[in-house]
Formats: C-alpha cells, sequence, structure tokens
C-alpha cells in the first residue's frame, strides 16, 4: 500500500475510533411513515419525506408521462441546447408559489448553494458576509475561501453588532441565514432579519430547503408575504418528494446567475422525468393542509413527551425534533437500541453538528400517526 493510503487508512481509523463512522446502508422507504433496512420494517423517524410525496403515485405517474414525452435526458446545459419549455414552464411555477419575480432550477440544494453564492459576491467584490453559525455546510462550500463574520444562532443583536463593526466601510453586505435550521428544528426571525438588512443595505439570502411544502401559506416556506429577502434557495428532495433545487428572485438576480453562475453554466439540465414529479408536486403541495396541521400536532406531542424525559430539543418549532444526546458514543447506542425495538432515528455526530451535541434528529413524517410517536417516546423512557 502506498503512502497516500496508508494515509487515508490511518484517517479512517482516528474516524472510527471518534465514534464519527459511516457508511452507506441500503433502504426503502414505505408508506405510512416506514422504512425498510437489512430485512425488516421500521418506523421512519429520519427521513426527509416530510409530506409522504415521495411514494405518492400522482408524482410517478407523470415522471413516467413526462419521460414518454420528452425522453429520460435533457441532451445539454441549459444555454446549449438543454433548456425545454418544460423548464421554462416549471420555473414559472416555483415563481409564483413562492410569490417572486423568477426562478431558476437547479440540480440540487448543495449544488445551488455552492455555486450561486460565489456567483452573487462576485457582483461586489470585498463584500462583508454575515452568517448565522450553524447554516449548512452547503452554504460554506460556496464561501469557500470567503471570510465570514459568523454571528450565534438566531441572535439578531449580535448580528447587527457584527453589521456595525465590520459592514460600515465594505462596498456591499451580505447575510446567509436558513428559514429552518435542518439539525435543531428551529426557525429563523425572518421579518426581523429583513428589517436588519434594510436598515444596513444588506442582501439577504435564505435556505428553505426544510421549509418548503411544510411551512407558510399553502406550504410556500416562511420566506413567502416577507419583503426585502433578496434571494431563496428550496428543494424539491425533501418535502416535495423528489429531487433539485430551485432559486427564487428578482428577475435582475435571474439573469446574472444565467450569465455567470458556473453551477448553471456547465452542468446538464434537470432532465423530463424529474420534471414531471416536480409539476405535480407543486400541484399537490397547496391542498395539503391536513397533512400539515397533522405534522404540526406531533412535533409538539413529540417535543412535550421529549422534555419530560429530560431531552433538549434545541428550541425545535417545526416537524424537525431533534433529541440532544452529547456523546458520540451515547448516541450510536440509543440509535441502536431504537433500531432494535423497530425505529430507524439516526444518530448525528460532529462535523455534521458542534462537538458534544450528538443527537438523535427525529424527522416526523404525514405517514406517522400518534400512536408511532407514542411508542418512540416509550422507548426513549
Amino acid at each position: 500500500m502506498g503512502s497516500f493510503d496508508e494515509r487515508v487508512a490511518d484517517g479512517l481509523a482516528a474516524i472510527r475510533a471518534g465514534g464519527r463512522w459511516r457508511e452507506l446502508r441500503p433502504s426503502q422507504l414505505a408508506q405510512a411513515g416506514r422504512i425498510g433496512r437489512d430485512g425488516k420494517g421500521l418506523i421512519d423517524f429520519s427521513s426527509n419525506d416530510y409530506l409522504g410525496l415521495a411514494l405518492h403515485p400522482r408524482l410517478a405517474e407523470r415522471a413516467a408521462d413526462w419521460g414518454h414525452a420528452y425522453g429520460t435526458g435533457s441532451g445539454a446545459s441549459r444555454l446549449v441546447t438543454g433548456t425545454n419549455a418544460a423548464h421554462l414552464a416549471i420555473e414559472a411555477r416555483v415563481a409564483a408559489f413562492k410569490g417572486t419575480e423568477a426562478a431558476l432550477l437547479f440540480a440540487s440544494g448543495w449544488q445551488a448553494n455552492a455555486a450561486v453564492i460565489p456567483a452573487l459576491l462576485a457582483a461586489a467584490p470585498g463584500a462583508a458576509v454575515f452568517t448565522d453559525r450553524l447554516v449548512h455546510a452547503s452554504i460554506h462550500a460556496g464561501l469557500a475561501g470567503v471570510r465570514q463574520h459568523r454571528f450565534r444562532h438566531n441572535d439578531l443583536a449580535h448580528l447587527n453588532e457584527l453589521l456595525e463593526r465590520h459592514g460600515a466601510a465594505a462596498p456591499a453586505r451580505v447575510i446567509l441565514v436558513e428559514s429552518v435550521y435542518s439539525m435543531d428544528g428551529d426557525r429563523a426571525d425572518l421579518p426581523a432579519l429583513a428589517a436588519l438588512a434594510a436598515a444596513h443595505d444588506a442582501v439577504l439570502i435564505v435556505d428553505e430547503a426544510h421549509a418548503t411544502g411544510v411551512l407558510g401559506p399553502g406550504g410556500a416556506g416562511l420566506c413567502h408575504g416577507v419583503p426585502g429577502i433578496a434571494l431563496v434557495m428550496g428543494t424539491f428532495s425533501k418535502a416535495m418528494g423528489s429531487f433539485g433545487a430551485y432559486v427564487a428572485c428578482s428577475a435582475l438576480l435571474r439573469d446574472w446567475l444565467v450569465n455567470t453562475c458556473s453551477g448553471f453554466i456547465f452542468t446538464t439540465a434537470p432532465p423530463p422525468p424529474l420534471l414531471g414529479a416536480i409539476d405535480a408536486a407543486l400541484d399537490l403541495v397547496p391542498g395539503m393542509t391536513a397533512e400539515r396541521t397533522h405534522l404540526a400536532s406531533l412535533a409538539d406531542r413529540l417535543r412535550a413527551g421529549l422534555a419530560e424525559r429530560g431531552f433538549d430539543t434545541a428550541g425545535s418549532t417545526t416537524q424537525i425534533v431533534p433529541a440532544i444526546i452529547g456523546t458520540e458514543a451515547d448516541t450510536l447506542a440509543l440509535s441502536a437500541r431504537l433500531a432494535a425495538a423497530g425505529m430507524l432515528a439516526a444518530a448525528i455526530r460532529p462535523p455534521t453538528v458542534p462537538a458534544g451535541t450528538s443527537r438523535l434528529r427525529i424527522a416526523l413524517r404525514a405517514g406517522h400517526d400518534i400512536a408511532d410517536v407514542d411508542r418512540l417516546l416509550e422507548a426513549l423512557g
């Protein structure tokens, strides 16, 4: 084995020794909030299929219909020959859904954040960048090589202090947050953030991956109706039941991204079957008020039960409810105990979350019922 392989092997040994080993395990989503793994069915408290649309027949049917009508591939990047009339139609639907002038499709949420952020910053060289300490890793990827002024999580007084200290002399100011934080399940105060951004002439960018479909009017997200947000990124791979991402923004910013965003310019366009699934989800989601209400009720019950048992739920107010354990070893052991009892609640460990805050990230699905939540609480008790 060569020296490089030896370094890799040593690194993997350190990962395993630290309780941070990860491996790929085949799983299959099932109806009623279930999942198949290792030959058995488990109650699924880990997937992001919040509304159960990943298995909805209308998404599968429309994906197949559009595949038969338009083919399985788009042929090229959007600026070569890859733009189909369906791409433009879906983008118009997304813009209407989000209440913005325009929208643009991307291959994934990671790709969107990693590609869009540097393209936006290229419009204002030397901009001061301010990020919540808990923003997603894809945002940090988009800010590679850029100095970040990181404010305490959801602490707008701290953000204001940093803006006053580091932003006044900068040619522009950019603030990046999430509307729902994926590991804590809590929300940003978007109206207050937008007002603060306006006071400092700052650009506010929001990641809505875990709010899209679940929160806001008709599932349109927490940004909907909040003035002063320059750009919103969201995904179709969670509550919307398929794959891909979008940004919703002004027509001006959309045109800028079409002309400068390398992750858009140099990648193949999303394929027609995916567009069909997205189209079907956009038909269904606005009318899924009962599912959203059910999710909120389950989450309230889960948080109350966890609090009774002494678990810290990190300020969760959404369908994502963490149970913070602390060490990697204890979290892995509890996750394994739940799996043996027929429940999947994945152990989330550093570097995904800060050291000392390893947790079970409990993600509720519309197919769950009260008995599922109570069974989880009983197992945790």
